[in-house]
Formats: structure tokens, sequence, C-alpha cells
């Protein structure tokens, strides 16, 4: 990641195929910059995501990108930063909060030989690198305070593995293979089942979604679905469309 404060007409701009959540780190990086009584410098100021030919996605972007803001305009040294790998999300008022992602960036740290700066209730699951010196600090205030020297940030402390809840699993269903094999095709491909059950009258079908039972189950374990809601073939269609009514008559 590079920043550049040049001259010019104020603008704050990151390139290199940022998606909305990123582009909107902008407004966030700005509001917590005001909120620790700094502000940004009336010139043009460009930040590039390298490589420049891959799109990036995310909020975790925050963090670095204050960081190298904060190098661009001497409020820390940019040398001491090249040896860190920086993971994170800003809220409004400058506090570094939780983003997906850490683990991956440890491990990717413990590769390349360089430190990590997470978010403090993130600092124990980047411990579990081995061997990566981990930064975790409730906001931007703590981290420029330890980059100076004036406050020292404590070492997270490794996490515990704790044991899940036991959930229904459908290990526990005897036979119905073909039922079984269509609800594991769905899950993977991330789709909802629906189950076909026949309405009052025999000519007219809709598809409806129970809250208990087997399909409850399989809801909670695909942990993909909220409010159980019901759920017609066509959302725009009316109903004479849907139950096939004609002329107005049912």
């Amino acid at each position: 990641m590079q920043c550049q404060v040049a001259p010019g007409l104020p603008r704050f701009s990151i390139v290199g195929l940022p998606d909305k959540a990123v582009s909107e780190s902008r407004e966030r990086v700005q509001a917590a910059l005001s909120a620790m009584g700094l502000s940004l410098p009336p010139k043009r100021i460009t930040i590039s995501l390298s490589p420049a030919d891959l799109p990036k996605d995310g909020s975790h972007y925050d963090l670095p990108i204050a960081l190298a803001l904060f190098a661009a305009m001497g409020v820390t040294d940019a040398e001491q930063l090249r040896d860190w790998i920086a993971v994170g999300e800003l809220s409004l008022d400058g506090r570094v909060v939780a983003s997906p992602g850490v683990l991956i960036a440890a491990l990717h740290a413990s590769t390349v030989e360089a430190g990590l700066i997470c978010p403090a209730q993130q600092g124990s699951e980047a411990k579990w690198a081995s061997g990566v010196p981990v930064l975790a600090p409730r906001g931007l205030v703590s981290l420029l305070a330890h980059l100076k020297g004036s406050q020292v940030l404590s070492d997270p402390v490794r996490g515990t593995i704790e044991e899940s809840a036991p959930v229904t699993d459908l290990k526990q269903v005897k036979g119905q293979e073909t039922s079984k094999r269509a609800l594991e095709i769905a899950a993977a491909g991330g789709n909802e089942p629906a189950r076909i059950m026949p309405s009052r009258h025999p000519s007219r079908t809709h598809t409806g979604r129970s809250a208990g039972g087997f399909d409850g189950a399989i809801r909670r374990r695909t942990a993909r679905f909220g409010q159980d809601q019901p759920r017609t073939p066509i959302p725009r269609a009316a109903p004479f469309g849907q139950y096939g009514g004609v002329n107005g008559r049912w």
C-alpha cells in the first residue's frame, strides 16, 4: 500500500480496484482522524492498493490506509511500518474494531517474518500463528503512542479453544439418501432449500417452510437462514397468477 500527499486541489482518492466498502474507508478514516484532533492536509491525497489489477474488498483496509496516511503526513515513521502488516476496521471515534481475516493475516505475516497489527478483540486469535509479534490496540491513539515510544502495548495472550455446543446433524438421519444429497448440494451452493407441499385445493400447490422439525434442523446446520418467511414461486406475481385463478374467480 502506498500513500501520496501532493500539491493540488483537496481530494482523497483510493485506486487499485476498491469495492464499495474500501471506497467508504475514506469517510471512516477521515472521521477517525477528526476524533483524534487531526485533520487531512488540504492537498491531493492518493492511496494506491497494489497489485492494481486485483479487486480489493472488505473494511479491514481501514487501519492500513490510516497508517499509510499517518506516514505520508509525518505523524509516524514510515520505515518503522515496513516491518508490520495491519488489518482492522475503524469506527468513527477512532477505535479499531474487529474484522474478518485476522488469523489468515497472521499466518501470512509469519511466512514473511513481519509483525501484525490487529484489533484488540482479535489479538488472542492472531497469537495462534507462532512466532509472530502482535500489536492489538483498542484505538489509533494507543497505537500511535506505542509507535512513538510514549506507551507500550501489552502482548496479547493466546486464546483457548472452546468446545462448541452439540447441534443437530444430518448424520443422525437414517436413510433418506436422496433427500440428504439434495440438501447437501443446496448447502454447498449457498442455495436455500424450499419444501414443496400441496395446498388445500388439490389443483394448486405452493411452497412453504416449516420452523421446526427436520427443516429447522437443516437451516440451523447451514447457518444461512434467518427468520421464517413465506416463499412464493414468483414474488411479484399476482395471487391469481400464483394460484391459477381465472377472471377474478377462484
